[in-house]
């Protein structure tokens, strides 16, 4: 991934982007700060019966620990995993020292939430031909300033970066280079691809596509035919292909969850019991990405596949998961009695306010 590579002027040149993404980030704080917590399990989460692990240390990945697992399922794969209660604004904190480390390199950076970032380095501020070296270089600063390790990937699209930062983890770096990437997507299983979740990657694998190779080898046509917009998308990655760019000061408009039933629902309790883990997910990731929002929007789309959408906009960010869970279940229960059966219900969050602009907190499907 040398300049000569590169083309001045040319669209199709190739680009040098870097995905940094902290080691295990909140726990390694957490180990960082207490002496005690070094070498030991830790999850920072709640640790009561409705409790969700934030983030594991690695000591606690050896147990199956991860983060968005129930605490009471982390705590019976590993007896003596040690729970710390999250303390976001020491994350946010470090998380700008980080930030500030990437600016010496680039203005082009896209923060993905307080501890991973890509960094679009094809034109860098200090000169350095390599992309490599120039991961080097911030994965260095970031231990001597904050007593963290960062893993780096290093590609010539987003897709492979994220790939790459994943394949040397803790404290490493890999280049996936253009010569490199076709092959390497080749053999990866479809559940290692970013963005591909398990209901994806079991239809992918119901069509007998199991590997990139398998996605390679199908027409435009059936990956449209059978993932909709996400088809292309799919086509294009399992050939290392990716044009999206690394957008500086990316905002997520929202945050959101959404369940589809295995029988159609109507009763209210029931249907506010569905709501749980949704709001769990939704506020979760809130955690993850230091956003709040201010909009909670509740998605219903009945048994004939019909779909309504109600939304309550508040006028201080949402301050909490029961907050969000009270606002959800009041959009639901004003809606009743629901004139049909529900499939599928969804809540989610907007008007999102990231960074210094919110105070710090934590979309997945299910």
């Amino acid at each position: 991934m040398r300049d000569s590579d590169a083309v001045e002027g040319d669209a199709t040149r190739v680009r040098k982007i870097i995905h940094i993404d902290m080691d295990a980030f909140y726990a390694s704080v957490e180990q960082r700060d207490n002496t005690e917590l070094r070498g030991k399990p830790v999850a920072v989460g709640g640790s009561a019966e409705r409790g969700v692990v934030a983030a594991a240390s690695y000591e606690a990945r050896k147990f199956g620990v991860r983060s968005a697992m129930p605490s009471v399922t982390a705590k019976r794969q590993c007896p003596d995993l040690i729970f710390v209660k999250p303390r976001f604004e020491v994350y946010k904190a470090i998380s700008r020292q980080i930030r500030e480390i990437f600016a010496e390199h680039t203005e082009t950076i896209e923060p993905l939430s307080l501890d991973e970032a890509y960094l679009d380095v094809t034109e860098n501020l200090q000169g350095i031909p390599l992309a490599r070296d120039i991961a080097l270089k911030i994965r260095e600063k970031i231990k001597a300033e904050t007593g963290l390790n960062a893993s780096a990937g290093i590609s010539y699209n987003k897709f492979l970066a994220k790939l790459a930062s994943d394949h040397r983890k803790p404290n490493g770096q890999f280049v996936i280079s253009p010569e490199m990437g076709p092959a390497f997507v080749e053999t990866l299983p479809v559940g290692k691809f970013h963005g591909i979740g398990p209901a994806t990657g079991a239809k992918m694998n119901a069509l007998g596509l199991f590997t990139g190779l398998d996605i390679r080898n199908q027409t435009l046509e059936f990956m449209n035919a059978n993932f909709g917009k996400s088809g292309a998308y799919y086509y294009w990655i399992s050939r290392g292909v990716d044009e999206r760019p690394v957008r500086a000061n990316r905002i997520r408009k929202s945050i959101g969850a959404e369940t589809t039933f295995s029988t159609d629902l109507a009763d209210l309790d029931v249907l506010v019991g569905e709501l749980r883990p949704l709001v769990d997910k939704v506020w979760r990731h809130c955690e993850t990405s230091g956003s709040r929002g201010r909009t909670v929007t509740l998605k219903i789309k009945f048994a004939d596949f019909e779909i309504i959408t109600r939304s309550r906009s508040v006028l201080a960010p949402v301050a909490g998961r029961d907050e969000l869970a009270r606002l959800a279940s009041g959009l639901l229960e004003v809606e009743m009695p629901l004139p049909k059966r529900v499939r599928l219900l969804g809540v989610s969050l907007s008007s999102l306010q990231v960074g210094d602009d919110a105070e710090p907190q934590l979309t997945f499907g299910i």
